[in-house]
């Protein structure tokens, strides 16, 4: 009998430092996800103080000065200059982050390269652009890899 008991004893005694061991593993990989500060800002990082010195008639050269490069230019119709920055924030590192805040500056010039209007979009006045995930969204209905291959079983 005092051998099964020296045996228990000598296991608890054991087992303790194993379980502190596991303990403090666990605490230390999860130390890393608290306190992430999750927010980050992408794109352009708007200067409230520069966009009010952009003023209806000024030139192309001011606004260049004052604003920098713009993020992308218009292709289409008239000439405008487009400022994009977007805001996304995450509460734990592994997790996909979520869009709150994105604002588009644009600047519309007219054919003699002067500014004729200053417009600066939120999220709330359109769609979210995503620059994030470098993917482009397709039209129609998503394809998988179980329905292609049903598919080409059943044109078999």
């Amino acid at each position: 009998m005092d051998a099964v008991s020296d045996h228990k004893k000598a296991v608890r005694r054991l087992s303790a430092p194993i379980r502190m061991a596991g303990a403090l593993a666990l605490a230390l990989s999860l130390g890393g996800c608290l306190g992430y500060d999750g927010t980050i800002q992408h794109g352009y990082v708007l200067d409230t103080k520069a966009l009010e010195q952009v003023k209806v008639g000024a030139s192309a050269e001011q606004v260049l000065t004052v604003m920098g490069t713009p993020s992308t230019t218009s292709t289409i119709g008239a000439e405008a200059w487009y400022y994009i920055t977007q805001k996304t924030e995450r509460t734990v590192q592994f997790l996909d982050p979520k869009i709150v805040d994105q604002r588009v500056v644009a600047v519309y010039f007219s054919k003699a390269k002067r500014v004729e209007r200053v417009a600066n979009y939120g999220l709330e006045d359109g769609q979210v652009v995503d620059f994030i995930s470098r993917t482009t969204p397709t039209g129609g209905t998503e394809s998988s890899f179980i329905r292609n291959a049903l598919t080409g079983l059943l044109r078999f």
